[in-house]
């Protein structure tokens, strides 16, 4: 059979690393695993006594509302009234999705179509660059990492593509870069886009997620960003909620209405139980995205000292859960796919290869931070052991 649309993507690198990973396994070797995002933290015992106490009552199994219901959105509003002094209607300005990947899948099919053109970062975390190609868009990538200037390079691209870009995806503090940013930098692209009638879909997945005194921003901080502005905002790392599946898009209210109305076709909304969870934990746990920021940190700390000691230069990252570590000179001519095999192989370390995330991370490998400090300085030994070349 045919599957035309699956047919076009390539091959997902990390499933690649994942085979070795469990290869290596099968035959007894400890791998420390630092490829997938996925975080360790338990959820908030918060979260998790109200989804038991709500699962047991039967009302809650039927189907819920598609764009969350009103206290959850009541609790959104006022925790980003807390978080970033910015005021929101709960119900035109927010709205549930299931996940941020689901979100801003279902965002780029109410945004875009074939025939339009969008600006996504390269290298980027894989659905910002293929949510627009699902939709049926043109992506433009535009560079960003060490040494690039994402907005004149963003400028770039809109002056010198046709048709101009309908939307711009942006992912502040950025995986898997590490890149942050300013208001000021959010000022610049919020005046950009209201002069040249584009939008901006800003995912903020790593809010809470920002080291050595630095608070990232949200771009509804701006003046003026409701009128070409959305952000996603997600529980996953914030409140150690993955497998929760709890996001939230919130800003331009005519977005806001236009993805409720797709997804009144697609969805019926998050299990109530996780709804009513997630409502209580922002009510009542509004410091725990500290406490996990503090354990990131910590553990960035640990793996990044690490890392130099043993001649692995890298730059500690100012926010996210990650470190995106250059491929070391005298491994170069590997490439990102090569090395991080040869890392699970030699070392028993997994990390993310950078091609997964486009071709402009190539040269790099991804560090999530999901092991302690215990498991991590074990890798740095292993690593120190298989890396003769750094001497």
């Amino acid at each position: 059979m045919e599957f035309r649309r699956i047919n076009s993507l390539p091959p997902y690198v990390f499933a690649m690393i994942n085979t070795l990973k469990a290869e290596a396994r099968r035959t007894g070797a400890d791998v420390i695993d630092f490829g997938f995002g996925n975080p360790d933290l338990p959820s908030p015992d918060t979260a998790v006594n109200k989804l038991i106490e709500s699962v047991q009552n039967s009302r809650n199994h039927r189907y819920s509302l598609s764009k969350g219901i009103p206290n959850l959105r009541l609790a959104v509003a006022n925790m980003y009234e807390r978080r970033f002094g910015v005021q929101l209607d709960p119900e035109t300005e927010v709205i549930n999705t299931i996940g941020a990947k689901e979100g801003l899948t279902h965002l780029m099919w109410t945004l875009l179509q074939p025939g339009d053109t969008c600006l996504v970062p390269s290298p980027s975390y894989p659905i910002h660059i293929w949510g627009p190609i699902f939709a049926g868009a043109t992506i433009r990538e535009v560079p960003i990492g060490t040494g690039e200037d994402f907005f004149e390079s963003m400028k770039a691209n809109w002056e010198y593509s046709w048709p101009k870009p309908r939307v711009a995806v942006m992912s502040f503090p950025h995986n898997p870069t590490t890149t942050c940013v300013d208001l000021d930098f959010m000022q610049k692209v919020v005046d950009f886009a209201r002069e040249r009638d584009m939008i901006i879909v800003h995912d903020n997945a790593y809010a809470d997620i920002g080291f050595d005194g630095y608070d990232p921003p949200s771009i509804l901080q701006v003046p003026g960003a409701k009128d070409v502005a959305v952000e996603l905002y997600s529980m996953t790392k914030s409140y150690s909620m993955a497998g929760w599946r709890v996001a939230f898009l919130v800003g331009n209210a005519e977005i806001v209405a236009a993805l409720a109305k797709l997804k009144s076709y697609l969805d019926y909304g998050t299990f109530q139980p996780v709804q009513i969870a997630a409502t209580v934990t922002l009510n009542e746990e509004p410091e725990y995205p500290k406490l996990a920021r503090d354990i990131y940190e910590t553990r960035r700390n640990v793996l990044c000292e690490g890392l130099n000691r043993i001649g692995w230069e890298v730059t500690p990252p100012r926010g996210t859960m990650f470190v995106w570590a250059p491929i070391p000179e005298p491994y170069k001519d590997l490439g990102s796919l090569e090395f991080a095999s040869y890392l699970v192989k030699e070392a028993g370390v997994a990390t993310s290869p950078g091609i997964g995330f486009g071709p402009g991370g190539n040269g790099h490998v991804r560090f999530a931070l999901i092991e302690n400090e215990e498991r991590s300085r074990q890798a740095i030994r292993n690593l120190r052991k298989a890396l003769v070349k750094l001497g």
